[in-house]
């Protein structure tokens, strides 16, 4: 807990939902920050006679929520949004890898920096980026993008991805896109021994994460598991996307992804992996039993004609669920806050109907889900005492919401909220909406300029 001399900051009068166990909720209440922990949260005003309070907020009009927790992202895909709008996955994959394997330190810390201002002034307080682009030459990529997170001040997880298997070895990366085994084996190596902190305060954590069945041979499966499990670290790749991954799986391995997965170590409950969408009752089965996260993606599985997730029945076998952006070339807008709506209105369109998901289980699973996924939910991901002081303040007495009498109803069925408060760590990164820590104008100024550049150097390619 925190120390009786920190600073506090008081926030009241605002309806809350905690999402812990009991999904306690209170219609007018309190939270007290102590220097970077959660003191108290509950019902009505805050204790009398605290000391140290240097701020205290009327939060009238508002909900806090625990901060939203993105569990999957491509940052560098911020400045090739708008491309390959019409296609599917592996077709939008070899239209765009070309240009994506152009990228340099200066295109990915822009690219870093709009996607993490994106998302944090939609009440992300967690982020995730899944980079696995590294041409050679091309400058400190993994590093560019922990400066950005740490400058903006967002709690920060870098998977560190890789691939090994081009197209002359019947994968879909270019021949020149990707790194060999024992190259990316020593990358991922030294980024984690240099970024990881394992602390329960940690602002930055970084997990093994080879980028897919069809990019990655299964050596680089193999060994990049047991080199997470010996550093201590987590596992992130991409699964079960498409029907054309599950064909590309029969076809090399004689087997489905989940067997494929299964046979290389990537089950268990420090795996967590992206999208999932088809995937037949034994998968489920298998993740349950092992306790494989899943990132779930509504938008960009939408956007790519991927299908719909069976989130519904993977919540209902204990699978841990959060939600994903994913890369922002296949969703352009790259806030989570959205994937809120988006991940209830699409799964209702499946099987389960109007039952396959409520506001509250989608709240559920842009924070608690997240942070179980990402393996941290004893530190974040709901608004209880000793927790770490990650909260959003959403503004919802606007003509937007206003006339809806639930909070919680309005911020997932309604339109996006504003956001007038966001805590990481006890610090305020957005008052009123907009950054504190950042210049978000220069921000859009620079993703404009490389994005252009790296739309010339691939043209002149």
């Amino acid at each position: 807990m925190a120390p009786s001399a920190a600073q506090r900051i008081v926030i009241e009068n605002c309806a809350i939902a905690t999402v812990d166990a009991g999904d306690t909720e209170y219609a007018s209440g309190h939270l007290v920050l102590a220097g970077n922990r959660i003191e108290s949260v509950g019902a009505g005003q805050a204790p009398d006679g605290l000391e140290n309070v240097v701020r205290r907020i009327d939060g009238r009009g508002h909900l806090a929520t625990p901060g939203l927790v993105n569990a999957h992202h491509h940052f560098y895909q911020w400045i090739t949004r708008g491309l390959a709008t019409d296609h599917n996955l592996f077709n939008w994959l070899v239209a765009l890898y070309p240009t994506w394997a152009r990228i340099d330190e200066q295109m990915t810390y822009a690219a870093a920096q709009g996607s993490l201002a994106t998302m944090a002034r939609g009440g992300v307080t967690t982020a995730m980026d899944h980079h696995y682009v590294f041409p050679h030459g091309t400058g400190d990529l993994s590093g560019s993008i922990i400066r950005a997170a740490a400058e903006m001040g967002v709690r920060f997880t870098l998977a560190r991805g890789s691939m090994d298997r081009s197209v002359k070895d019947g994968g879909l990366p270019p021949d020149f896109a990707v790194e060999t085994l024992e190259g990316a084996l020593a990358a991922t190596e030294e980024t984690v021994r240099m970024h990881h902190d394992a602390s329960f305060d940690a602002m930055t954590q970084v997990a093994v994460a080879p980028c897919s069945p069809f990019s990655v041979s299964t050596e680089l499966l193999k060994q990049g598991a047991e080199l997470a499990r010996r550093l201590g670290v987590r596992l992130h790749t991409h699964g079960s996307e498409t029907v054309e991954e599950e064909k590309f799986c029969h076809e090399l391995f004689g087997m489905g992804p989940t067997d494929y997965f299964e046979s290389t170590g990537w089950l268990g409950e420090d795996v967590w992996m992206a999208h999932c969408v088809h995937m037949n009752d034994s998968d489920i089965a298998a993740f349950a039993r092992t306790k494989t996260g899943v990132a779930h993606c509504p938008s960009s599985n939408a956007r790519l004609a991927a299908g719909i997730a069976r989130v519904p029945d993977m919540l209902a076998s204990g699978v841990p669920v959060g939600l994903g952006v994913d890369g922002t070339a296949s969703n352009e807008s790259g806030e989570l806050h959205t994937e809120l709506r988006n991940a209830l209105l699409i799964n209702r369109l499946g099987a389960h109907r109007e039952a396959a998901l409520n506001a509250r289980q989608a709240l559920r699973l842009g924070t608690y889900g997240g942070a179980q996924v990402l393996g941290r939910a004893d530190q974040i991901g709901s608004l209880e005492p000793g927790k770490l002081a990650d909260v959003v303040l959403w503004k919802m007495d606007t003509l937007a919401h206003a006339s809806i009498a639930d909070p919680v109803t309005a911020l997932v069925f309604g339109a996006a909220a504003p956001v007038t408060a966001s805590f990481v760590n006890g610090e305020q990164i957005v008052a009123d909406g907009r950054l504190t820590t950042v210049d978000e104008d220069a921000i859009a100024r620079s993703t404009r300029e490389e994005a252009q550049r790296l739309a010339r150097i691939s043209a002149q390619a």
